[in-house]
């Protein structure tokens, strides 16, 4: 296992228990059993604080810290289109990365593409949660 992911995972500042939030969203990929858990605090469509908690795999942990550093002060359709942009990069095996998804480049390798729905999970629970209060998919 690469150790990138592990150094990722275990920077966790944003694994936390939100006690002030207006949104939920949780989810489970039924493959594996990974499980995670989103709040977050959106105010004026703006995503001002986030916090998370997840029972999973190592990649999944390293997927949701980059993608929970990236959001914070983002406007909810922005954080939509960026969760539409990983999963459709990913899932393409494109390995072009545009500066939008930049940050993802150390994770969305070629070598760790067996574990896609792992690295995808958080990005997949994002949008599930978001496009259902602002309707953008």
């Amino acid at each position: 296992m690469d150790l990138h992911i592990i150094k990722i995972a275990s920077d966790n500042k944003n694994q936390k228990i939100l006690k002030k939030y207006t949104h939920e969203i949780k989810n489970k990929n039924s493959i594996c059993g990974d499980e995670i858990s989103i709040k977050l605090l959106i105010n004026n469509k703006i995503i001002k604080d986030i916090g998370y908690d997840c029972k999973s795999c190592v990649f999944c942990q390293a997927s949701v810290n980059l993608l929970s550093k990236k959001i914070i002060n983002m406007n909810c359709n922005n954080a939509i289109d960026l969760c539409n942009d990983a999963i459709d990069f990913y899932k393409s095996r494109n390995n072009n990365f545009t500066q939008k998804l930049s940050f993802l480049k150390i994770i969305f390798t070629e070598d760790n593409y067996s574990r896609k729905e792992c690295l995808l999970l958080p990005f997949e629970t994002l949008r599930k949660g978001l496009k259902s209060n602002y309707g953008k998919i």
